[in-house]
């Protein structure tokens, strides 16, 4: 079970990076980072997994989960969707002013 998410996140964290490094599109540049972003959440939770846990609610029937790890993944989780509103919003501003969503272009507005 562990080695599956291990796995998936490696595959989900390479998949964001290749978008990030190879996209000129600021959009997909955008979608690359939140890849990279849910892996690292979904990294967490693995990490949280113990083998026949229980819910921290008392009574406890057996070993209990760290809740902790799930509620900074729920933080995280938050933040992530406020960012990814936030950089949708500049990059529509941007594309509004420049009538492209090239990154090389957004790079010459330097103040």
């Amino acid at each position: 079970m562990a080695i599956m998410s291990f796995i998936t996140v490696s595959l989900l964290f390479s998949l964001g990076l290749f978008t990030v490094l190879t996209r000129r599109n600021a959009f997909k540049t955008v979608i690359g980072l939140t890849l990279m972003e849910s892996a690292v959440l979904l990294l967490l939770i693995s990490w949280a997994y113990i083998p026949d846990g229980w819910a921290p609610i008392l009574p406890l029937k057996g070993g209990g989960v760290d809740p902790l790890l799930h509620a900074f993944t729920l933080t995280a989780i938050v933040i992530g969707a406020c960012d990814l509103a936030l950089a949708f919003a500049f990059i529509m501003k941007l594309n509004k002013f420049e009538r492209t969503v090239d990154v090389d272009v957004f790079r010459r507005l330097k103040g």
